[in-house]
């Protein structure tokens, strides 16, 4: 378990059972762009597969932010799922956070990170993410209709031998 205490006593803190998965609901279906109606039951499922970061305010330890990261713990990661409750930005909370993932990362000898974000580049800017190389990276989106989906209207054009 890992856990770091900013000056002011806010503390950043992995253990599990501290984090308030009906708040980070809440934030993820209401007001985060990337996850805007995702149910309960999928946040408890991504937590429960990753290494959550909860935030906790001095004083009442409510939690005021989160993060996310999808890892194999040796290698590579993935950040995602990162929100900073309106009430608490502009303490620089969200740097704090993406650093301290970052630095506990590190020690896990993680060295490769990734993130997707439309609006935060700044924030992790400063702790050294840096634009990846667009020729190097692919995507799947299982958003997609697979080509062999069941109930999917047949295309005429896709053929599968068998």
């Amino acid at each position: 378990m890992f856990t770091l205490t900013r000056a002011d006593g806010y503390q950043l803190s992995t253990d599990p059972d501290r984090l308030d998965l009906d708040r980070v609901h809440d934030w993820l279906a209401t007001d985060a762009y990337w996850a805007l109606g995702r149910e309960r039951e999928t946040v408890a499922r991504a937590f429960a597969g990753s290494i959550g970061f909860g935030v906790y305010r001095p004083g009442d330890g409510r939690q005021v932010a989160v993060a996310r990261v999808v890892t194999d713990r040796a290698t590579f990661a993935w950040l995602c799922d990162v929100y900073v409750d309106r009430a608490e930005r502009g303490r620089g909370l969200g740097t704090w956070l993406a650093g301290g993932v970052r630095d506990h990362l590190a020690e896990l000898g993680v060295r490769r990170i990734l993130l997707a974000t439309l609006d935060a580049h700044g924030v992790y800017g400063k702790l050294g993410f840096q634009p990846v190389a667009a020729d190097r990276y692919m995507e799947l989106d299982q958003r997609v209709t697979p080509i062999t989906g069941k109930d999917q209207e047949p295309d005429p054009h896709l053929t599968v031998d068998g």
